[in-house]
């Protein structure tokens, strides 16, 4: 048998892994799959790990999972809007479940998770600064898989976890942001130059040239900057 690493040592190990992988990953989903790739290696007792975190509509969901049995067992909480993953991503606490037949705090999910084969689970939320964006989670097949140990790990690792994904969602909101300014820049250009037009044509200073083009919208129906567009496009169109 290969002697255990100290808990520090393994983590580091794991997340030095994760940092020269992260330079290659794109989205969050890439990420989070090596995310419980490591948990799977670090979690012996582990049948399957995942990541829960919310959707584009703010809905939970399983953003990666290790094998169709983790996504069936989450769906079930998702269904029934009840289990360890979503008590612990709420609560902020990990959340453990010895014995699936024994569990009496979610009784429907306990009973259909047992039939999906699993046992025991352990799950722990990833909270960053103030936030809890979600939670990571282990399954067995056997009852009492996971120790305080274990559970010490988790709570480490999805606190790691919940930094990488909490920047991944900033990199995507300032990607956001970054688009939404060149689309508001792109709009003041146009709108600049349509008020230009109705400058030179109606021969009026630049507050009412803007009065203008708003009043003509309006009439159209249409958003200032599509009216702009549109007057844009008549100047430009080659007369015959």
């Amino acid at each position: 048998m290969e002697p255990e690493l100290p808990l520090a040592d393994e983590l580091a190990a794991v997340f030095a892994r994760l940092s020269g992988l992260l330079l290659t990953a794109e989205t969050v989903r890439s990420l989070l799959k090596l995310i419980i790739a490591a948990a799977r290696e670090v979690f012996p007792s582990a049948l399957g790990a995942g990541v829960t975190a919310a959707g584009d509509q703010g809905a939970p969901v399983t953003w990666a999972a290790t094998g169709e049995e983790v996504e069936r067992a989450d769906r079930l909480q998702y269904e029934l809007g009840a289990g360890p993953c979503l008590t612990a991503w709420q609560e902020r606490s990990v959340i453990d479940v010895g014995d699936m037949h024994d569990d009496d705090r979610w009784p429907e999910w306990a009973a259909s998770a047992a039939r999906l084969g699993l046992r025991s689970a352990l799950s722990a939320p990833m909270v960053a600064g103030c936030r809890s964006v979600g939670a990571v989670k282990v399954y067995a097949d056997r009852p009492h898989a996971f120790g305080e140990r274990d559970r010490t790990l988790l709570t480490m690792f999805a606190s790691q976890a919940a930094v990488l994904v909490a920047n991944a969602r900033s990199a995507e909101a300032a990607e956001r942001l970054s688009t939404e300014l060149r689309s508001a820049l792109r709009t003041r250009d146009i709108v600049s130059m349509a008020k230009g037009i109705v400058m030179a044509r109606d021969h009026v200073p630049e507050e009412t040239a803007f009065l203008v083009l708003a009043d003509e919208a309006a009439r159209a129906g249409k958003p200032l900057r599509d009216n702009a567009e549109a007057m844009l496009r008549a100047v430009a169109r080659p007369r015959r």
